[in-house]
């Protein structure tokens, strides 16, 4: 964000865009973008179509409301292309479609625009690697060797959120086509997925969806489980993955969970468990190091291996984490002139800072023990009863998993079948509650542990 430091407005609003949206997702689409703000119009200058139709629909309104809480103002949002258009770059509604960008012929080849879609700073180079995610990172090499090879297909990589998948992913378009800029490469989320084949039949346009897929020489993406328990949708990616898989085209997939645990069809659960599954797990202290190491060079803040060395002891936590933690000591000693040293880390970091090892709560054994304190079912959590006896203990999960998880807010979003300003309404319900009844905190207190028995 060092393009906010002089607008102080403007740095606190991304700032907390970046936090309900998350680093990693942030740096994918909002670092790659110019941001400019005057007259309650924010100017937003894209790199090509692709990244105004995803911040459009998918962030736009989690800038508005940013914006609204921090400058007091309904802003407007016009996108532009960062090269010559062909037409107006303003979206001004649903079904307004960025123009494309008129190509700067830089070489003799054409630039291929499958490459449009991949940060390129996701690389395997990039990439820390260390035992906790050395065979996702070997298995993600191997695929770019050998694409579509029996072996590889599909490769599926789990994890919890921050701890590389999406790098992993990005990762493989970026070498596939810097080795062979012709080929055909798509990476999308879950959720686009289920959003393009809904649009696909609102507009009676499912031939050209199922065309669009069906060509491609590698299809990556990230999230699936957002697929997950959307009945047409889910049919729709078993025959393209299907038709994709026959033909000897590679599939790679990314997911909050394992396969077994992600309750697929029968049918595209046993072609997944075919190939190749890996998780990524928490980093040890080694890697915390590297990559603390590799994030202070590349943001040439000026720290000690002592102090990285404490940061990395007291931080067992994920990627995004240790990289937000780096962020808040740079800023905090930027601003004051002071050199980083283990004191203020001790005294700043203490949110980040743990005494035992954070274990990864899972939405399900939240949602499984607040169903049985409050006595309601599973499926009541997503469901859109909004009943007092079923919306407080909703909203007493989502709180839990603000605290107990790494999701972002849109994430827990999705785990709940609500918007992020759900979420965040939410949290601060029940943390008002816990802060000023000792009653229901001790209430609280107990769920959490009983939780916590689970996970052990």
């Amino acid at each position: 964000m060092d393009n906010f430091q002089n607008n102080p407005v403007l740095l606190s609003i991304f700032q907390e865009v970046e936090q309900i949206i998350g680093k990693e997702t942030y740096d994918l689409w909002f670092k790659t973008a110019d941001f400019a703000f005057e007259n309650n119009l924010l100017t937003v200058t894209i790199p090509n179509a692709i990244w105004g139709k995803t911040i459009k629909d998918r962030y736009e309104s989690i800038l508005k409301d940013a914006f609204l809480k921090h400058v007091g103002v309904q802003i407007t949002v016009e996108y532009h292309i960062a090269q010559v258009e062909k037409q107006t770059p303003s979206i001004s509604n649903e079904r307004d479609v960025i123009p494309a960008i008129e190509p700067t012929p830089v070489t003799t080849q054409t630039i291929s625009p499958f490459l449009l879609r991949f940060n390129p700073n996701y690389t395997f180079d990039n990439f820390i690697e260390s035992p906790s995610n050395r065979f996702a990172c070997k298995a993600a090499q191997a695929v770019v060797a050998k694409l579509g090879a029996r072996e590889n297909n599909p490769l599926v990589i789990y994890s919890a959120s921050g701890l590389g998948k999406t790098h992993l992913l990005q990762a493989i378009g970026n070498q596939i086509l810097k080795e062979n800029p012709t080929a055909k490469v798509m990476y999308m989320t879950g959720e686009e997925f289920v959003n393009e084949y809904i649009e696909s039949i609102t507009q009676k346009t499912s031939d050209a969806f199922r065309k669009k897929y069906r060509f491609l020489d590698c299809f990556l993406v990230d999230d699936i489980q957002f697929v997950v328990n959307k009945q047409s949708s889910l049919e729709a990616f078993f025959y393209t993955f299907n038709a994709l898989f026959e033909s000897g085209k590679q599939i790679v997939l990314s997911s909050d969970r394992s396969p077994q645990q992600l309750e697929w069809d029968e049918r595209l659960s046993s072609r997944l468990l075919s190939g190749i599954s890996t998780e990524i797990k928490y980093p040890n202290i080694e890697a915390r190091i590297a990559i603390l190491r590799q994030k202070r060079d590349s943001m040439n803040f000026i720290i000690g291996d002592d102090v990285i060395t404490f940061m990395a002891e007291g931080m067992e936590t994920n990627v995004r984490r240790l990289e937000g933690a780096l962020n808040t000591l740079r800023g905090y000693c930027t601003n004051h002139g002071i050199t980083p040293t283990i004191p203020i880390a001790k005294e700043l970091l203490v949110d980040y800072l743990t005494t035992e090892k954070e274990k990864t709560v899972s939405v399900n054994t939240i949602k499984k023990i607040v169903g049985k304190h409050f006595n309601i079912r599973m499926e009541d959590f997503n469901a859109k009863r909004k009943t007092q006896s079923i919306a407080w203990p909703r909203q007493i999960a989502m709180f839990l998993t603000t605290e107990l998880t790494d999701l972002s807010l849109p994430e827990i979003g999705r785990e709940f079948n609500r918007d992020h300003s759900t979420v965040v309404h939410a949290r601060d319900l029940v943390k008002e509650k816990v802060d000023t009844d000792p009653f229901f905190t001790a209430e609280i207190n107990q769920i959490i542990a009983d939780i916590k028995g689970v996970e052990k």
